[in-house]
């Protein structure tokens, strides 16, 4: 494996670790401002509890997103230097701007979010809880405009070989940022949903928190119903925009190799062994026409095929291939469980229905596996181009950096974080299974003075006894 490869491996683990965690603090935010919202309206404090509750996941998972985001960054000088140089003009703002408007934004009501209850008015914490919220926003509208760019760049110019600005307007809302970008965060909420969802569900049939696990499911199943169908309709439009920007991504994706006869359209490969070297699909299972029906919503409609352009300009098509069918899928199933968690709801039966439980808490990070799915076919799909059509990958790898030196730094990544992360990852579960209690007022002090809550403390109490893990 040369420098290019193990930098690719390398920024591939890196960010599906990172991914995951923003991903996850975006939906969790705007939950924490609903929750925090109902408590201030109904003085219920089983809302309170809930808000504490998840405050504290939301820390652990919000520290280990900002430490897993360091090392990207220390990458573009060492491992891809060469992009930096050519495009720096035009991410280096981008990303910079994340940070003054975003992570200045959470920084600043972090702390009061996670520190002041009880310190601050509750007007002034609750607005700090949707700070903290809308800079979650923020930070994915420009690291989303970056990555756009990247797929379908526009506004600029190249000055000996750098690519400068040319109309800024132009590089942030670029031909697919705005379907990726309400694409990302909508997986993002929903995400979060199943999540919320899930260990509701898990309350209720380890028969333990029932009432805070209802009203996990049913906010869950409520904002679930809402945001999948949604989600579908938003991806059906980003795959016509990336049919119309990346049609060779799109042909990855579907496992179509050449033209069709005039006339009988598109098939819908529901399975298939894609054969590069032959290029051709093995042991394939499509049905006639239907992928001109998604793909260009016409019986007849034709895409440009894989065969269509040199094997030096395609992506790996089995990654994208199988990525796009996983994320499918467990679209899918989500949408199936919603209308199946509807269908208990108007029965009456949502909370005693042990299938639809059952089926919250097995899906509970599904939306995980489906962001990174969809990651996958977005980044693997623009190869063989790290700037789509202008900068190809193996052009913008760092010059002089050795094999032997990513290789190391790729080992000692993957050590840490599974130390790190490991532990993180198990002091969430271990936050999860003990579940959420009542929330003591903050004491005073001998001075008078009201001690902060502390979101981030861990449970006292002993984990749960086995048979009652989540």
């Amino acid at each position: 494996m040369d420098a290019l490869l193990l930098s690719r491996i390398q920024f591939g683990f890196v960010i599906s670790f990172h991914i995951l965690f923003p991903a996850f603090t975006i939906g969790l935010a705007s939950w924490l401002a609903f929750v925090e919202w109902r408590w201030l309206r109904t003085r219920d404090t089983l809302w309170r509890d809930l808000f504490f509750f998840w405050t504290k996941i939301f820390a652990v998972s919000f520290g280990m997103g900002v430490v897993s985001g360091i090392v990207m960054s220390f990458q573009f000088g060492t491992n891809w230097a060469t992009l930096s140089e050519q495009a720096g003009s035009i991410l280096g703002p981008l990303l910079s701007y994340e940070v003054l408007t975003a992570f200045f934004l959470e920084a600043t009501f972090l702390g009061v979010m996670l520190f002041g209850w009880g310190r601050v008015s509750e007007k002034m914490h609750f607005l700090a809880t949707c700070m903290v919220a809308l800079g979650t926003l923020f930070s994915t509208f420009w690291i989303i405009a970056a990555n756009s760019w990247m797929q379908t760049p526009a506004g600029y110019k190249i000055v000996n070989g750098v690519f400068e600005p040319a109309n800024w307007w132009a590089i942030i809302f670029n031909p697919s940022f705005p379907f990726r970008l309400t694409h990302m965060v909508l997986a993002a909420f929903i995400t979060t949903c199943f999540v919320i969802g899930g260990v509701g569900a898990s309350y209720l049939l380890r028969g333990v928190h029932i009432e805070a696990g209802r009203r996990m499911l049913k906010a869950a199943m409520i904002f679930a119903a809402i945001t999948v169908p949604t989600q579908v309709l938003v991806g059906d439009q980003h795959g016509l925009n990336a049919l119309k920007h990346q049609p060779i991504k799109v042909a990855a994706m579907e496992g179509h190799w050449e033209h069709m006869p005039k006339g009988e359209g598109v098939p819908l490969v529901l399975f298939a062994v894609p054969n590069e070297t032959a290029e051709r699909n093995d042991f394939e299972i499509a049905l006639p026409r239907l992928g001109s029906v998604i793909l260009t919503h016409t019986l007849d409609g034709e895409i440009e095929p894989l065969k269509s352009v040199p094997a030096s300009e395609r992506p790996p098509v089995k990654p994208v291939f199988y990525a796009f069918r996983l994320m499918v899928g467990l679209g899918t199933a989500m949408l199936l469980l919603v209308l199946a968690s509807l269908w208990a709801w108007w029965r009456g039966r949502i909370f005693e229905s042990r299938a639809v439980l059952t089926g919250w808490r097995v899906m509970m990070l599904s939306g995980f596996v489906a962001l990174l799915s969809g990651w996958y076919v977005v980044e693997i799909g623009r190869q063989p181009y790290v700037i789509y059509g202008l900068l190809r990958t193996a052009d913008a790898v760092s010059p002089v950096i050795a094999a032997a030196s990513v290789m190391t730094s790729l080992i000692v990544y993957a050590s840490v974080y599974a130390i790190v992360f490991g532990a993180g990852i198990w002091y969430l579960r271990r936050l999860v299974v003990q579940g959420p209690h009542p929330h003591e007022p903050p004491q005073h002090t001998e001075r008078g003075e009201k001690t902060p809550a502390r979101p981030l403390s861990a449970a006292d109490e002993t984990v749960a006894p086995t048979g009652e893990g989540a």
